[in-house]
């Protein structure tokens, strides 16, 4: 009884190689630990921000529209009303952000911790 069957491998390190460059590009990009926590360090401040100046343009228009109703139509008393209410507006912009922050590190602290004390342990950051 004769076995004809034959086993055949070629090895192509060139294609190998080809084939892991393209696997690579459709591969979910890996964040570092020190990334993933600077990131969530900018989130903080970013969202904090962002609420703050939202607020303070609605304040500065409520004030630009009073101080429109006083000069251009003479309506005084509510010009100076709807002014003084921008300025209170105005004035709640920073307590705003304060606020925001200190939420927004309440709720991340967890995850920041334990992330640091990973990069501490491990000295694998960048």
């Amino acid at each position: 009884m004769e076995n004809n069957e034959k086993f055949e491998y070629t090895y192509s390190a060139q294609k190998q190689e080809e084939i892991e460059s393209i696997r690579r590009k459709y591969l979910p990009p890996e964040e570092d630990k020190m990334e993933k926590l600077r990131r969530l360090d900018r989130s903080v401040e970013n969202k904090a921000t962002t609420i703050s100046v939202i607020v303070g343009i609605v304040g500065t228009l409520t004030m630009g529209f009073g101080m429109c109703l006083c000069l251009e139509w003479a309506e005084y008393i509510s010009g100076v009303i709807t002014g003084v209410v921008g300025i209170a507006i105005l004035s709640v912009a920073y307590p705003v952000f304060k606020y925001v922050i200190k939420k927004q590190r309440k709720k991340i602290a967890p995850e920041i911790l334990r992330l640091t004390d990973e990069i501490s342990n491990n000295r694998n950051y960048s």
